[in-house]
């Protein structure tokens, strides 16, 4: 009975193979070496065989792919193909390697395919939610097939099921009261929590309208009558339950925290969907903040359309000359918020954003905000002109087949001019004294634009990283062949922009790492931590890269990890980052031993060493000692129901986790690099 057809979407087979595979009809894995090759000792010789000249076909233009065309099985091709440095889509010979008159061909510039690709993971329900190729997680699965590659299976590559999006479960345990723990002193340092997590992002209430909240009789009142002042009333709950989720960790503030939001929760559902209002947009706007730092991004994304929609009803995006003064500067303040948040968001989860289509009728925001006095004013006028080129990064660079140097090139330009137009108050701190609360704000402020301006460099720069890593990867596993100058180069473009890729990300956590070591960072930056998580993605790729170890790349990234440690103390999402990043770091180690091998076997090919205690001894040191350094301080799986292995809450523990880790001794861990080498095979006819 003859084998049913495969779906075009799921046949396997790679797009080109290596003489040999191809010589014997054997699954070869498009890579150049290819994982056959290298298994065999062959490497020097793998090299593509000869192919027609039909086209490779594309991916489709849609921003939107189907399920079926989403999969990551062909992102991490370790070689350097024609397809890599096509001229504005002119088809070049496959094997004539990357052209080298890029620079006489005018204008034209090169332009890489995109490597990351949209994925579907799954919510806490089950269910499938989208995932843009732009975002960091799609870009980690990227490097997790690399790695698994480049050593094999490795606990960075299969530490947690790669298909589930990490999210909490709302809390069950809500306080009833909170009168007796809250008094007005403790109010007003929530308030003040709250001005400075949202510096430089949101900005939709003054601190004159928070205290006059706090000046009113009975704040922490939830049986306002007046439909105005329930309004009013959940404003100033959210407010407060931002201020107590970013505070330091405490029992108090938890309940705070959980009290807060459960009462605006339920004034935003208690009829004022019905009809939309300004305070409906603002109450929307910072409920989606808070499910930001409580590690529900899917719940803030649905916040936002919400928020949007009301806002578009209101017509906040226009400019009327009939409307005061006042009133159309409250009203630019909440829509530039809104745009910031949203387009933020959204490029954080690679998915489109609600206000991309939605443009203000003002061609400059001075007009559309005239009231730039204060500091305040100032930074969420910087967000809003950053937030625009960061969608016009996504849409140009991420909605095309393939990213083009040449955009790359015109959008860090913009990004160049806006930042040499920023007002010198962003540029440097107000002064000495970081203890007052306003200093406070206005360096948390300047956090923010600074690390949104280089998360965006990184956006547009991180194509071209990968491409250029990828191509180093391969020829470092190469064994040269006495004076070979037939290899091809690293395109000048893409290597330019890799840099930028990677001084963006070091530029990134040294700022952070200033303020951190500062003691200014906050419990719980729910932002920020995306940040630090995409940058350190971009220094351990690298890193992982690199023959040899980089002091000033290794000391940034673990200046990464001791910020992660510290946000982990409130934050689930961050202890799941930071773990990601530490067995990242255990793989770079394992790479570049093996890349130390594999130089000392292309030294002398005649002779090998045969048999050695301490090579493995020493491996084994390294492992432990890296996987022990790095779990210090992370908090105990259980207080963030992650999945925890060793042990259950109905059934005792069977083994000690330290006599399971004993078993394991020499096995690391179940960290398997080795069964690559051993291929299965069927039985013979």
């Amino acid at each position: 009975m003859p084998r049913p057809k495969v779906h075009p979407d799921n046949r396997l087979r790679a797009y080109e193979a290596c003489l040999a595979c191809r010589a014997t009809k054997k699954r070869c894995s498009g890579t150049f070496p290819c994982a056959k090759c290298i298994r065999l000792g062959r490497s020097a010789t793998c090299v593509p065989a000869p192919r027609s000249s039909a086209r490779r076909p594309t991916e489709s233009n849609s921003t939107y792919p189907s399920v079926s065309n989403t999969g990551h099985r062909d992102s991490t091709t370790l070689s350097l193909t024609s397809s890599d440095y096509q001229i504005n889509d002119t088809p070049q010979s496959p094997s004539s390697g990357p052209t080298s008159s890029t620079h006489e061909t005018g204008p034209l510039s090169p332009e890489t395919p995109h490597r990351t690709h949209p994925r579907m993971l799954r919510n806490l329900r089950g269910e499938r939610v989208y995932i843009g190729k732009a975002a960091s997680l799609s870009f980690l699965q990227l490097v997790r097939d690399t790695v698994t590659q480049c050593i094999g299976p490795s606990q960075f590559s299969h530490n947690m099921k790669s298909d589930d999006m990490l999210e909490t479960e709302p809390p069950d345990d809500i306080p009833l009261e909170v009168d007796d723990e809250i008094d007005v002193r403790q109010q007003q340092y929530y308030v003040q929590a709250y001005c400075t997590a949202t510096s430089g992002f949101v900005h939709v209430l003054s601190e004159t309208e928070t205290m006059q909240f706090l000046d009113a009789p009975g704040a922490l009142s939830t049986g306002a009558s007046d439909r105005r002042e329930r309004t009013k009333l959940a404003l100033m709950h959210i407010v407060l339950a931002i201020g107590a989720q970013a505070s330091k960790h405490h029992p108090s503030a938890d309940r705070a925290e959980r009290f807060f939001f459960a009462c605006a929760q339920r004034s935003a559902f208690a009829g004022m969907l019905e009809n939309p209002s300004l305070d409906l947009v603002r109450l929307f706007l910072l409920m989606s903040y808070y499910m930001l730092g409580a590690c529900r991004r899917n719940a803030a994304f649905m916040y936002l359309g919400v928020a949007v929609r009301a806002a578009v009803a209101l017509g906040l995006q226009l400019t009327d000359s009939t409307v005061p003064t006042k009133e159309q500067d409250i009203r630019a303040r909440v829509w530039m918020s809104l745009c910031v948040l949203d387009l933020l968001v959204s490029s954080i989860l690679g998915r489109p954003a609600a206000t991309t289509s939605i443009r203000s009728d003002s061609e400059s925001t001075s007009l559309f905000c005239p009231q730039t006095d204060s500091q305040a004013q100032r930074s969420l006028v910087a967000s809003y002109d950053l937030s625009q080129i960061l969608d016009e990064i996504i849409a140009g660079l991420y909605g095309k087949q393939a990213a083009s140097a040449e955009v790359a090139d015109g959008l860090l330009r913009k990004l160049k001019d806006w930042s040499d137009n920023l007002h010198p108050s962003l540029l440097a701190p107000p002064g000495t004294d970081y203890e007052q609360p306003t200093v406070h704000q206005h360096i948390i402020g300047n956090l923010h634009i600074a690390c949104t301006y280089h998360f965006a460099v990184i956006i547009v720069t991180r194509p071209f990283l990968i491409s250029v890593l990828n191509f180093r990867l391969a020829q470092s596993n190469r064994t040269p062949m006495g004076g070979d100058t037939g290899q091809p180069s690293e395109e000048p473009a893409y290597s330019k922009l890799a840099v930028a890729c990677v001084d963006s990300a070091l530029f990134m956590i040294q700022t952070c790492s200033e303020v951190y070591q500062s003691r200014l960072l906050l419990g719980n930056m729910c932002i920020l931590k995306a940040f630090v998580f995409a940058a350190g993605l971009v220094l351990g790729f690298s890193m992982f890269s690199q023959k040899e170890a980089d002091p000033s790349l290794e000391e940034t990234y673990d200046e990464a990890l001791d910020i992660l440690r510290m946000l982990s103390a409130r934050s689930a999402q961050a202890a799941h980052y930071l773990e990601i990043l530490s067995l990242l770091r255990n793989a770079i180690y394992e790479q570049r031993q093996r890349l130390a091998q594999h130089t000392q076997q292309s030294r002398s090919r005649y002779v090998s060493k045969l048999f050695s205690l301490n090579d493995r001894r020493l491996s084994t040191q390294t492992h432990e000692g890296t996987v022990a350094s790095a779990s210090e301080q992370i908090p105990e799986p259980s207080q963030f129901d992650l999945f925890e292995p060793w042990s259950s809450a109905e059934e005792p523990s069977v083994m000690d986790p330290e006599e399971y880790g004993a078993t394991l001794t020499g096995w690391d861990g179940m960290h398997l690099p080795l069964w690559d080498s051993f291929p299965f095979s069927g039985p013979t006819m």
